[in-house]
């Protein structure tokens, strides 16, 4: 028997992040790497910017979070159509509870 020419490995798919304010599950980056600071990663969809709008402009996960759900909680990218069937009600509904 004669060895492969190659060698196939399945691809898996890229880990996603969950965004802590809207709780978006499909970040590329964590918010908050374990280093510190932020990703400087846009959430698409309540576009928060970790690393910015939290530690340049002061603005918190939750005042944020409060500012989306009463804007109507509506997606904010303007390059990244929503997932099918998003819904941003389930969505908030898997974020953690804070303490």
């Amino acid at each position: 028997m004669t060895a492969p020419l190659f060698e196939t490995k399945s691809m898996s798919a890229p880990e996603r992040f969950v965004c802590p304010v809207c709780g978006y599950p499909g970040l590329k980056e964590p918010p908050r790497p374990s280093s510190g600071g932020g990703s400087y990663e846009f959430c698409p969809c309540c576009d928060f910017e970790f690393g910015v709008t939290d530690e340049d402009r002061g603005i918190s996960d939750e005042n944020w979070r409060e500012k989306w759900v009463s804007e109507g909680m509506q997606w904010r990218s303007r390059v990244l159509r929503p997932p099918k069937d998003w819904d941003p009600i389930e969505q908030l509904r898997h974020l953690p509870k804070s303490e």
